[in-house]
Order: structure tokens, then sequence, then C-alpha cells
């Protein structure tokens, strides 16, 4: 358990993979965080009363985490939830969406991506080789948010419904661009909003 001075939330950190940087953007946030291994079933998630779920970034072809996949199902819906990178991609497999292999992947700091709710663009920070297929998104609750200005690709997804969003960049990113440290803030005023 890493503990904020400051504490006002409880958040579960799934760890697919997880970078430091995440952890302290949440305390800086007043957010206690519990990191549970990869494979820790829904149900022992939930009974620790999380006011939020943190899915983190990790390597690989997601469609091999299966056993994950399956847990999200069960935990969506529950409590808000913020996936970054990998934790986007199972996500998305959870809520009917499909994921594909990139030619080259895109790696770096300096990925632009828009955002379509206020058109602004972001300079990102990414290693990752598969993307969630935006035609896939069709038929599911989920709604295209970010995109990549380069390939097209997608780059973020919610459902207000079921209080999720995810981004397939890194907005915890040190050293790296600051400009995606926004995405924090949200999670902190969906589980806010969720308090209310």
């Amino acid at each position: 358990m890493s503990a904020s001075d400051e504490h006002k939330y409880n958040v579960v950190l799934i760890d697919y993979g997880t970078k430091k940087n995440i952890i302290r953007e949440l305390n800086k946030r007043g957010c206690n965080v519990a990191v549970m291994p990869y494979d820790t079933k829904a149900d022992d998630i939930l009974s620790l009363n999380p006011d939020g779920i943190m899915l983190s970034n990790g390597p690989g072809d997601p469609k091999e985490n299966v056993e994950a996949i399956e847990q999200l199902k069960k935990l969506v819906g529950k409590v808000p939830i913020f996936a970054i990178c990998l934790g986007h991609q199972l996500l998305a497999l959870s809520q009917g969406g499909d994921t594909t292999k990139l030619k080259y992947g895109h790696r770096g700091v300096n990925q632009p991506v828009k955002n379509l709710e206020t058109g602004k663009l972001e300079i990102t920070s990414q290693n990752h080789s598969y993307a969630v297929d935006v035609k896939s998104l069709d038929g599911t609750d989920l709604e295209l948010t970010h995109v990549n200005l380069l390939d097209d690709t997608a780059e973020g997804v919610k459902c207000e419904k079921d209080k999720l969003f995810s981004v397939q960049y890194h907005p915890e990113s040190a050293p790296g661009p600051q400009d995606s440290a926004y995405l924090f803030d949200e999670f902190i005023a969906l589980m806010q909003k969720e308090e209310d």
C-alpha cells in the first residue's frame, strides 16, 4: 500500500507492469494506492471497497490475457476505472472491442494525439505494438475519445454509463511530456462524482 499524506480516496492499481510514477501521480492527488497482481480475482479487488480502480501499462499481446479480461468484465460498472496502455487494450477487449498488431508500433515521447472532446493536441509518450481497433468499437458502449494523428489509431475510449475511461499512451511519463497529466485529475473527478 502506498499512502498519501492527504488521503481522500482508496485506489486499487492492477499491476500488469506498472510504472512507479502512476502511484506517485495518484498519491499526489490524495489517493492511497493498493497495488494488486495482474491475476487478482475481481471479488478480492471489490472486497477492498475501492473508490476507483486503475489498470496499468504492461507488455505483450493483450489477447493472451484471457483471465484478466474475464475479471475486468466483473469489475466494469462497479466503481470508476481508469486504464493506461495494456490496461486500455484489456478494458476494450472486456467490453467487446478488438485489438490489432501495428506494423511498426508507436515508440517515443513525441506521438501526437488529438483529444476529440476538446479538439486539443497532446504530445504523448508511447511504447506499444498493439492498438484497439477503432471499427470494433461499433456496437459496444465505448466511445472513441482520442486518436493518433499519424495513423488514426484509437488512443482513448470512455463509457460514461460504466464510469470508465482509458488511454493508449502514458500520461504518467517521467521524464516525458506532461500534456496528459490532466487525465489523473479526471479520474479523481470521476471518483468524487461517485461519492456525491
